[in-house]
Order: structure tokens, then sequence, then C-alpha cells
């Protein structure tokens, strides 16, 4: 049954494709039928006759392309018939993982249309580029990295550094896709919240300049500014779930009540925005590979920074070099710190404390940046900073308090 629906579902989206009077190479019943053939010659339990048959659907489907292929030079319709019979195979033994790989052929045939256009239109040469670099990142270079620290104080996992390398990579892929499928119409409040994922930092600073440049947007440029700083929590959010994730435990209300203030002060500023102004289309790069090199140097040093500051001087030093690299960037930072932590090379009471300061020095960098965006544009976007800094700093001093 299995085999009989998957042929029947291909079957049928192949003969609606085909254009013209010509029949289809293969139509409803050729693919129901090689299914079923399939699951016979597969329950036989006869290598040989599964072969046979296996031989004959290739034979078959070669001559039905050299007889069709100047009407239609494509293959998709003879490998769907060669898919169809690998899954009627695939249905005598494990009939669930057949049934998926039928609906995932019959989903790939429906799409033509929307994949076609993606790859040739909508898809650009850098992205495509960005695509295979991101592939080959995560595929070809982590697997072949040292799992182990290589630095004298045992604290720079090389293995470690890429995958969060590639997480940085894949957020801003993500921030670059998303904005591509909502498109410009969604205006600078939503671009602001999507931007934040590639850069808080830069979205304050962005959206400062555009609200000088245009006094109307005033309000819109202000709601993106907060609604980023909800990316800022979440992306220190993941960072952390891959460097530490106890640390994450630990810190997992200072962060919710950050992320809180943040969504709502950004709502708020969303509901007051009266305008709605929309935002440069955005094409390019999906993610920038020197920022994420940057990101990996920066984890790096800040690690062995605050590492030889620890075991020289101790904690208070090590405490001063976190504050450091928070002011240049607070994912990175704070990411160092949870490696610190994971390999108890520093306190993890004192590692909660870090990351506060972390957040803290970073915040105190966008309010800089949002008061050279002139003075509208910092007092209205400061509250929600302060708010945010404040939140995490309650919510961490009433754990301490509940024990």
């Amino acid at each position: 049954m299995v085999a009989l629906g998957a042929g029947l579902l291909i079957g049928v989206e192949r003969e609606r494709s085909t254009t013209g009077d010509a029949p289809a190479p293969a139509g409803v019943r050729t693919f129901a039928i090689t299914a079923l053939l399939a699951v016979f010659a597969t329950l036989s339990e006869s290598l040989i006759i599964v072969v046979i048959v296996g031989a004959g659907v290739v034979a078959l489907t070669a001559l039905s392309y050299l007889k069709s292929h100047r009407e239609d030079m494509g293959l998709t319709t003879e490998m769907a018939l060669l898919a169809t019979f690998v899954i009627g195979v695939l249905a005598a033994k494990q009939p669930l993982l057949s049934a998926a790989a039928g609906v995932l052929v019959a989903i790939l045939l429906v799409l033509r249309r929307p994949l076609h256009g993606f790859a040739r239109k909508d898809l650009s040469e850098q992205e495509l580029r960005d695509a295979v670099l991101l592939a080959a990142a995560a595929i070809l270079v982590l697997p072949i990295l040292p799992d182990h620290p290589i630095d004298p104080w045992g604290v720079v996992n090389p293995r470690l550094v890429w995958q969060l390398t590639v997480l940085i990579m894949l957020i801003d892929a993500a921030g670059y896709v998303a904005q591509r499928v909502i498109g410009p119409k969604a205006g600078l409040p939503v671009s602001g919240l999507l931007g934040g994922f590639v850069s808080s930092t830069a979205v304050v600073a962005t959206m400062g300049k555009r609200a000088q440049a245009e006094p109307q947007v005033l309000p819109s440029a202000v709601a993106g500014a907060a609604l980023s700083q909800i990316a800022t929590v979440v992306q220190l959010a993941l960072v952390l779930a891959v460097s530490d994730a106890i640390l994450l435990g630990q810190l997992r209300w200072p962060l919710l009540a950050a992320g809180g203030a943040a969504a709502l002060y950004g709502g708020l500023m969303l509901f007051l925005s009266k305008d709605h102004a929309t935002p440069s289309v955005i094409a390019g790069r999906a993610f920038r590979l020197r920022t994420a090199l940057l990101f990996a140097g920066a984890f790096t040093l800040v690690a062995l920074l605050v590492a030889w500051l620890q075991n020289t001087f101790g904690a208070t030093w090590a405490l001063a070099g976190v504050v450091l690299g928070g002011f240049a960037d607070a994912h990175s930072t704070a990411a160092s710190v949870g490696s610190l932590a994971a390999q108890d090379q520093m306190a993890r009471e004192l590692a909660v404390v870090a990351v506060g300061l972390v957040l803290t020095t970073n915040t105190v960098s966008k309010l800089l940046f949002a008061r050279a965006g002139g003075g509208g544009y910092f007092w209205r976007l400061a509250p929600g900073l302060v708010l945010l800094v404040a939140s995490f700093w309650m919510a961490w001093w009433a754990g301490r308090l509940t024990g």
C-alpha cells in the first residue's frame, strides 16, 4: 500500500506536468506499476530477481529518454521513475521511511517552478558562493579539527572555536534569508529585529543615521533599534549553549528578564511608531566571513587573556579583561567566559557575573553609538537599553537572595 501510494502520488504529478499534446514518457499507471514491481521483487527474497527487475526498469527508462529527449531535454521524469523503483524496494523492509521518501520526491516535483525561479532569478552568484562556503565550513572543516585544548592554559579548543564560528555564520545567514523572504515592505522595526542577529550594534548605529537623514522615520528607527536587542539576548544564549550549557542554565532567569525587557520596550516603541517607512532592499552577502573570523579571533584572544590574567594576577584582573572584551564584542567575550567555565578555568559564580559585565559594557558601547544618532533618537532608545541591563542584574540579584 505504501509503494502503491507513492507511485500514484509521483505519477499523478508527472502526468500533470506534461505540456502539449504529446503523451507523458511515464504516467500515473507506469509509476504505480513500477513501485509494485519493486515490492514484489523484494518480497521474493531473491537478489537475482531484484537485480533483473531493476535492470529492466533502467533499460526501459533509458529507451524512453532516447525516444523523447528531442522534445524534452530534461531527465526529471526518468530519474523520478528510478526513484520510485527504489522507494518500492525500500517499502518491503522499511515502509515508514519509504512513505517519507515518496512524499519528499513528490514535494520536490511539485515545487518545480518555485525552485527553478529561486535558482535562476532570486539566488545571486554571491549568495550561492556563501552557501557553499558555509557548507564547507560546517561539513569539511569542522570534523577534522582537534577536539582538545592546544594552548598552555588549556582554554582554546579548536573545534569549539570553529563550532561557534559556524554558529555565527548560520545566525547571520538566517537573518539575511529572513529579510530576503519578508522583503522591504516589512518596515524598519522588523528589519531591525532581523538585522540584530547580524549585529545589533550595527543596527543601533544604522538606525541612528537613518533617523538623522529622515526625521519622519524616527519612531520606526527607534523601534527597529530596540527590537534588535532581542536578537542580542537570543544570540548570547545560543553561544553560551555551545560553549557551556550549565552556565546558560544558571543564567536562564537573568537572560529571560533581559530578553523580556527588550521585547517589552521594543513592542512599546513599535506601538508608538506611526509611519511605515521601508528599508532598502538588502542584497549581496548572506554573511561576512571576515566577521565570523574576527569573532573566532576575538574569542581566542579573550579566552587566552582572561586565563593568563586569572592565573597570573587572580580573579579581579580576569574580570577586568572580560570588561574590556565586552566593549568590543559581547558574544565572543561571553563565549570565552563560557569556555573557561566549562574547563574549570573560572568559577561558575564568577562566570555569571562576567557575562553580566559583558552585557553591560556592550550596552554602554551601544549607548555611545545611539548618541551619535542625535538627541531625539538617543533619548527614545536609551531607556530601553538601560532597562535591558537593569532587568538582567535585578534577576541575578533576586536569584542570589532566593538561594
